[in-house]
């Protein structure tokens, strides 16, 4: 029985100095990768002291790879995943907030052409309202994702972005923090979606998504508009098909690329007169609206879970992240924003 005991204490010994063995020479790689960073930057024409500073935080973060590669997969339906990521109480707040920041939301509305409810809808699925922002250091996730290799191109590129975030004083070094995959703000933009859409709405000199609700409110809204958003619409409805419905006019799932996926919404669009001649009904079982507005129809799981007639704006939010779940979710939210009027 001691014999027993010793072996396999041998076995867990050289098992944890195997492991060793293979981190510090994790390590040891990860630390020339980021040699050649520091060095493909200058080459860039980075500044010695910031990439000096920046890559001085930088370490490589097991736990990000970890979290990358065992996403969890967990099976998931809209009538199961909706009440989870929509509950009831995420509802209540996010009209309290509305209503609490509705001088400011209405402001933004106008300036940017893009309804106040579905920027707090964004707002609160993303960071629930700000206030899960993340805390992973930017620099180290972004590097260590890198690093990885699997998608170099994707965060290096990210990385560059990050340099520029800091270069142009938008948040300090000790304040970069975000998501393990280097997501960041209360707008969860990732570092090249800062560039191209975060706004200094209070004219500070900031781009402050992190801490700054008038900023984060005007860049959810300039991404919106600039990717498409069309006010005079909303987003969608959910709607009923008839038993003998023909599954060729449902927009087709399975796409690789969002190139791809906009031609098969294509496809499917059609004018609401032509959904409601083909049997397609509110899901109440009354007629569709009598307004020259075109719609895909959307499937999010298959032909009995729930059916989405989506307009031109749906298409902004698959921009944003294509998912139906995302997508949906947000419209779904954003209902409850608006009705019962605030």
């Amino acid at each position: 029985m001691e014999q027993i005991v010793i072996k396999k204490l041998a076995v867990v010994l050289c098992g944890v100095c195997l492991s060793s063995s293979v981190m510090a020479k994790t390590q040891a790689e990860f630390q020339q990768y980021l040699t050649n960073l520091k060095q493909e930057a200058i080459a860039k024409g980075y500044d010695t002291q910031l990439i000096e500073q920046a890559f001085a935080t930088a370490s490589y973060k097991e736990k990000v790879i970890s979290a990358d590669k065992n996403q969890p997969e967990v099976k998931e339906t809209l009538e199961t995943y909706l009440p989870k990521r929509v509950p009831q109480w995420k509802i209540d707040r996010a009209r309290k907030l509305y209503k609490e920041n509705q001088e400011v939301l209405e402001k933004v509305a106008k300036d940017f052409g893009v309804q106040a409810r579905f920027i707090v809808a964004i707002w609160g699925l993303e960071s629930n309202f700000g206030a899960i922002q993340g805390g992973h250091n930017v620099i180290s996730s972004l590097v260590t994702l890198a690093f990885d290799g699997r998608r170099e191109a994707l965060y290096k590129r990210q990385l560059w972005a990050a340099l520029d975030i800091l270069k142009s004083g938008h948040i300090t070094l000790d304040k970069f923090k975000g998501s393990w995959a280097g997501a960041m703000g209360q707008t969860q933009f990732m570092p090249t979606s800062f560039n191209a859409y975060a706004v200094d709405y209070n004219n500070d000199g900031r781009k402050d998504i992190w801490t700054t609700k008038e900023d984060a409110f005007a860049s959810i809204a300039n991404y919106l508009k600039q990717e498409g958003w069309n006010d005079n619409l909303t987003w969608g409805r959910q709607v009923q098909l008839p038993a003998d419905f023909d599954k060729q006019y449902i927009l087709k799932r399975g796409t690789k690329t969002r190139k791809q996926w906009l031609e098969y919404w294509d496809k499917s669009e059609r004018s609401l007169a032509d959904w409601q001649a083909l049997g397609v009904r509110r899901v109440d079982g009354s007629d569709l609206p009598t307004v020259a507005v075109d719609a895909a129809l959307v499937m999010p799981d298959d032909i009995n879970g729930r059916m989405y007639l989506a307009y031109d704006n749906y298409k902004v939010f698959m921009h944003w992240n294509r998912s139906y779940y995302f997508a949906t979710s947000v419209g779904y939210l954003s209902d409850r924003i608006a009705y019962p009027k605030i």
